[in-house]
């Protein structure tokens, strides 16, 4: 899907709808893709080649025919995915820009929901900020997907600048392991703004949920060109804290080179210990498309069906 903005939500009128446009236009090109075959819709019968697995044979088919067919882009559909949106104040970064950190989640979680109803799964909607606010079991019923539209839609109306809502999303994965009795794949939007001496903390809390047979991806949700490539003008700036209103004055040459440092040195460790335990975690740039969000999906779900 190309660049989303705020526009495109107004000219469709509706969040499922730009879901849906987003997910069509996705599907689309799953036909060029790895992905030929997660149409949820059966297609055909094709003859079995030997060596192929059988996962897909059509046995009733051969007891009728003694022939060996097998059923192509029929997927089996009973995955559950509960979809987890870190919705703190910083989350809401940048503030006056066409698209922050909580719109890209809200659409990718939006875009995530179409795509698992059409599959055929369960999905459910956690939303954190110091606490859990929000907390809907999946469910794969059309009433309960209108229901997330609309908790979802909410959220882009939620925010002012005065609120400060602290964040408290490690600790509250605890709970969220908790709360999800069933496995399940859990996917979890956050800016990962609780710095390296929290780093521990986030692998525990994930261990928490691999050790419930959750899987797990973990959409690391930034603007790339502003807080990891820190592309600012050289003058001085006044930064604001989201959640503590703490101000901090500083010259963007003067730290940039210390600054980029840090923060690659970060998320390189983070990236690393994801691999450690086996969690899938993505970069998901605000300025870009959903296709990432969504193919990363895709791959998870193939590797646990």
């Amino acid at each position: 899907m190309s660049t989303i903005n705020r526009q495109e939500l107004i000219n469709f009128g509706s969040l499922e709808l730009l879901a849906r446009q987003a997910v069509e236009g996705f599907i689309t090109g799953l036909h060029k893709s790895p992905f030929h075959g997660f149409s949820v819709e059966f297609a055909e019968h094709r003859l079995y080649n030997s060596g192929e697995s059988t996962r897909h044979m059509d046995w009733k088919l051969y007891a009728k025919t003694d022939k060996l067919f097998t059923k192509k882009y029929e997927e089996e559909t009973n995955l559950r995915c509960q979809i987890v949106l870190d919705v703190s104040s910083s989350m809401w970064f940048p503030m006056h820009a066409e698209m922050n950190k909580t719109k890209f989640s809200v659409y990718a979680a939006a875009s995530l929901i179409e795509l698992l109803k059409r599959q055929r799964d369960a999905f459910g909607l956690t939303t954190i900020d110091d606490k859990i606010l929000l907390n809907a079991p999946a469910k794969s019923s059309p009433v309960h997907q209108r229901f997330l539209y609309s908790e979802l839609e909410a959220l882009l109306h939620q925010y002012t600048p005065e609120q400060k809502r602290s964040t408290n999303f490690i600790e509250e994965i605890h709970n969220v392991a908790e709360l999800v009795h069933k496995r399940s794949l859990i996917v979890l939007f956050t800016d990962l703004l609780e710095g390296h001496d929290k780093i521990d903390e986030l692998f525990r809390a994930i261990q928490h949920l691999k050790h419930q047979k959750h899987e797990v991806i973990l959409f690391h949700v930034h603007d790339t060109n502003l807080e990891v490539n820190f592309e600012l003008e050289n003058r001085p700036y006044t930064l604001i804290d989201m959640e503590t209103g703490e101000k901090m004055k500083i010259e963007t040459n003067q730290i940039r080179e210390q600054y980029q440092k840090a923060v690659s040195e970060y998320f390189e460790e983070i990236s690393l210990r994801a691999k450690q335990y086996a969690v899938d975690f993505v970069h998901a740039d605000i300025n870009a498309g959903l296709d990432k969000v969504l193919v990363s999906y895709m791959l998870k779900r193939q590797k646990m069906g």
